[in-house]
């Protein structure tokens, strides 16, 4: 008798959503030439699909007789990547951290398994390097690496039977793509190769409570490759950031469901590695000698940190019939409504000026704190108006002119005063009735009153 013909669906990249049949365009999230063929796994069609008797049935309980266990965190040895993780590693977490290549994804995680190997069991699963090539590296960065277990295979029923042998507390799977499983029939790398061989690691992590890593490649377009229900299936996705030639490299947290989300792990990459840097603010500050035209000071917040960081602006005659809008480390689209916001309830219009917005270190912020500090470093450029150094601002500008309070400004305002921040223009509901020792606040309402206090 025949076998029957394996079924197949297709998955779209971007939301995750299945399909019967492949057709042009998502239809769940409108995404077009998204979706990518997935084979069902030889063998397990019927056995997922009906249900198998009383002995796979599970006890139902009511959500108050669940005890709230507090799991021990495991320290990497590695304060930022802690940071970032929310505090150190879960047993049984499963960690995905994505980033372009050569940015430092095996170093940071080569250097962490260092640091636990002298108290965790640590298993390097390499699908990519050999363990030669693993050696060089982590004698190159004065690395003691004798309490590391290296395996090279991309086989994923071969790497759970080493591990199950291993039992390690933690291990690295650098990358998923390399990796297949005998379950699909399908190249690795493809959509059915890493949606289950992910899922395959992830019940190992959950089993066996072992902290797993899995090192993932990302696309042209900065967003990990494969498809994106592979980022729901991990506890944690962490991205690298920073650009390739600059000396400092980003960790943030897109996903954790151990701590808070957009957490940020700043180091600096040298001949050794990564170094923690333990004052992010200090190095995204210029420090002009002398105060210069199109800088200021705003205060940030990633995850848990205040962060000082320093926006640059450059407003210049256009040569061209429409002036350019260049933004770095900021939504481009939000640049053009804050200069339409300056012209609409300022009475400065930019329609024949190329305007240029920096965030200086690589930083990308994505809160509309951002606001107010880009108006004001826009208008000190357009005049030519350099604004004092001991100046910080932050704040979100709506579209009628208001000046609106951001969350946490008590704590802005404080990291502000201990890097020497003496005045402030910020948010009437940012301020706090006791004020801050040391620093001059200006509370402001609207975006008039803001212009005014810097005139």
């Amino acid at each position: 008798m025949a076998s029957p013909k394996p079924r197949s669906a297709y998955v779209c990249n971007a939301c995750g959503a299945r399909h019967p049949k492949w057709a042009g365009q998502c239809t769940d999230c409108g995404a077009w030439n998204t979706l990518s063929e997935l084979a069902e796994p030889r063998g397990r069609g019927t056995q997922r699909g009906g249900y198998t008797g009383a002995a796979d049935a599970k006890r139902v309980e009511t959500l108050a007789a669940v005890s709230p266990e507090e799991r021990q965190r495991i320290q990497s040895g590695i304060g930022e990547l802690d940071r970032v993780l929310g505090g150190g590693l879960v047993a049984g977490s499963v960690v995905l951290i994505g980033g372009d290549p050569g940015i430092g994804k095996s170093t940071l995680l080569l250097q962490a398994c260092a640091a636990l190997a002298g108290s965790q069991p640590v298993l390097y699963v390499s699908g990519e390097e050999s363990p030669q090539q693993i050696g060089l590296r982590a004698r190159r960065l004065g690395l003691a690496g004798g309490g590391i277990r290296l395996l090279a295979e991309t086989c994923v029923e071969l790497i759970l039977a080493h591990a199950e042998q291993e039992a390690p507390r933690i291990m690295v799977v650098d990358s998923i793509q390399t990796l297949f499983t005998e379950q699909v029939q399908s190249a690795p790398g493809s959509v059915s190769q890493v949606r289950e061989s992910a899922a395959q690691l992830v019940r190992f992590a959950k089993q066996r409570d072992t902290v797993v890593f899995l090192v993932g490649h990302v696309t042209k377009d900065g967003a990990l490759a494969g498809p994106r229900v592979l980022e729901h299936m991990v506890d944690t996705v962490l991205y690298f950031e920073g650009e390739q030639g600059g000396p400092f490299r980003i960790v943030r947290s897109i996903k954790n469901r151990f701590g808070a989300v957009n957490e940020l792990g700043v180091f600096s990459m040298g001949d050794h590695g990564l170094r923690e840097v333990k004052n992010p603010s200090a190095i995204f500050l210029s420090r002009h000698d002398e105060p210069v035209s199109g800088s200021i000071v705003m205060v940030t917040r990633e995850g848990t940190r205040p962060l000082l960081v320093e926006v640059q602006a450059l407003v210049d005659e256009s040569p061209l019939a429409n002036p350019r809008r260049v933004a770095l480390g900021l939504d481009q689209n939000r640049l053009s409504m804050l200069l339409a916001v300056l012209h609409r309830h300022g009475g400065i219009g930019m329609f024949n000026q190329d305007v240029f917005v920096n965030v200086v270190g690589g930083v990308r912020i994505a809160e509309t704190a951002a606001d107010l500090p880009v108006i004001m470093a826009v208008l000190s450029s357009y005049r030519d108006r350099p604004l004092p150094l001991d100046l910080a601002v932050f704040g979100e500008v709506g579209l009628s002119g208001e000046v609106r309070p951001v969350p946490n400004g008590p704590d802005r305002l404080r990291e502000a005063a201990k890097h020497g921040i003496r005045r402030a223009v910020v948010p009437k509901g940012n301020v706090p009735k006791e004020g801050v020792e040391g620093l001059e606040i200006t509370a402001v309402r609207t975006l008039a009153e803001a212009l005014d206090a810097i005139a």
